[in-house]
Order: structure tokens, then sequence, then C-alpha cells
């Protein structure tokens, strides 16, 4: 495990849910099993995507992982009932953003901190595809300063740059 218990999180907007822990990610040494970890993440990833996009009134884009790093930081004991997963987009590219993802036990402990790539893809074809304007601004809602200013946020006159972005 890590010795870095400070945040990854950017200033800037930050999506925060809570994922109920299951029996079954316990392992025999009573404390949550490193694969449940991924798991967890990823359903709030799902809730991510739900609540920024669908209830935005936009599809949800298909996006798959491309990599991740995992930071296990400290065990999650089973006095955790919800696991709070922090997440924010720190990178928006042209066809990939990359979000953190922090989560926490019941006191507000960092557990573990994963940095999760995922590519916006045509699933007619399965390749790799630009993402949307509407999908971008979703992204820079949620993202980091810097995320959003590399990603071609308006600027103060009102103009935009996003037709410049190189992943």
């Amino acid at each position: 495990m890590s010795e870095s218990t400070e945040s990854r999180l950017g200033n800037g907007p930050i999506h925060i849910t809570k994922i109920p822990v299951r029996w079954g990610d316990f392992d025999r040494f009573g404390h949550i099993n490193n694969a449940s970890y991924i798991e967890i993440a990823q359903e709030a990833r799902a809730v991510f995507a739900m609540e920024e996009f669908v209830e935005r009134g936009h599809a949800m884009p298909a996006a798959y992982v491309r990599s991740m790093k995992i930071d296990y930081v400290s065990s999650i004991m089973p006095d955790t009932a919800e696991v709070i997963v922090e997440t924010q987009v720190i990178h928006i590219g042209r066809t990939s953003f990359t979000t953190v993802q922090q989560l926490k036990d019941r006191h507000g402990t960092i557990a573990c901190i994963i940095e999760c790539v995922q590519i916006v893809v045509d699933l007619v074809s399965g390749s790799p595809r630009p993402i949307a304007e509407h999908e971008r601004k979703v992204l820079i809602s949620v993202s980091t300063p810097d995320a959003a200013l590399a990603a071609g946020e308006p600027a103060a006159e009102g103009t935009d740059d996003t037709t410049d972005i190189k992943e």
C-alpha cells in the first residue's frame, strides 16, 4: 500500500456518489478485496455517466477502458456500509478522457485512488471516435480548470477552439 493519503483531485467540480458494499466484496482477511475496488469504481463511473449525461438529456457515450492506474492506500473494513467515490475529469482529449476517482471509507479516509483512461467508441465499428461537442461540454462541467482549458472551454469572449484539440 502507498504512503500517500493526499487527495489527487484538483480544483473544480467533483462528482460524488456512494456505492453500497456487498458481503462478497470482503476477503478472508476482513477488508475489501483488491478487485472489488475496481468494481466499485466502475459502478461509480456508471452512476457518473447516468447523472452527468442522461439526466442532462444526452445519451451515455460508449467508452472502453484503455488503462487504469490503481493506488491502494488503506483498507476498507466491514464497518463501512457505503464507499464514498469522488470522480473528477482531469484530461479531455480528442477521443479519450481521463478520470481520477478517490474511494473513501465511512470515516472519509482515502482507501484507493484510481486513474482511468477511457476511449469513446462507435459501437457499430468498435473504433475510437471523436468526443462530440455536447459530450465535451458535460465532461468539462466536472473537470479540473486545466482539463477544461486544454479541452477548449470557450474563452471569456465566447470563442471556441475545440477543433485544435489533439490526442
